[in-house]
């Protein structure tokens, strides 16, 4: 049974995602949009710390935090002016992107809580995966590893790197 203290800090941490989500895509300035995101990214370490996952609480602070949040930051200040607001977005059909939006919630949540396993139980009565089978799937070359798709992003950054360098060198 769970401590009331962890449910708390939970409930605390899920709001403070919401909250810092909703900020990062509504803000006009581009550096506190990326400041948002940190707040985020640092919330969701806390949960995996929370849930005795250290070493992807770890990964999510040592590569997404620090790594990913710096690259974002560094293709800020080379491509814009960090000071300077953007202009506010103006569309008519705002509430049907809003339906939209709500109706992809349901059907994610449909679809997560409704996937029967091969075993015949459903997802949200099936969580046994341990870090070791993580692992596994994230680097086997199997048929549904994602070593490749891994690989495909570490190039896809490093050309995002390259582009902000020739972007600079213009300049």
């Amino acid at each position: 049974m769970e401590s009331v203290g962890n449910i708390i800090l939970y409930l605390i941490v899920a709001i403070a995602i919401i909250v810092f989500s909703v900020l990062t895509v509504t803000t006009r300035k581009i550096l506190r949009s990326a400041t948002y995101l940190l707040f985020v990214l640092f919330a969701t370490a806390i949960i995996y710390f929370q849930m005795d996952y250290q070493f992807l609480g770890a990964v999510q602070i040592a590569v997404y935090a620090g790594g990913i949040l710096v690259l974002f930051v560094f293709a800020i200040m080379l491509t814009q002016q960090p000071g300077k607001d953007a202009e506010a977005l103006t569309s008519h059909r705002r509430w049907m992107g809003m339906i939209a939006a709500l109706a992809g919630v349901a059907v994610c949540g449909f679809a997560l809580f409704s996937y029967v396993d091969f075993r015949g139980r459903l997802l949200s009565s099936a969580v046994d995966i341990n870090m070791e089978k993580i692992g596994q799937f994230l680097l086997s070359t199997d048929k549904f590893g994602y070593l490749l798709p891994f690989e495909a992003i570490s190039v896809l950054l490093l050309a995002c790197i390259i582009g902000g360098v020739v972007i600079a060198r213009r300049r």
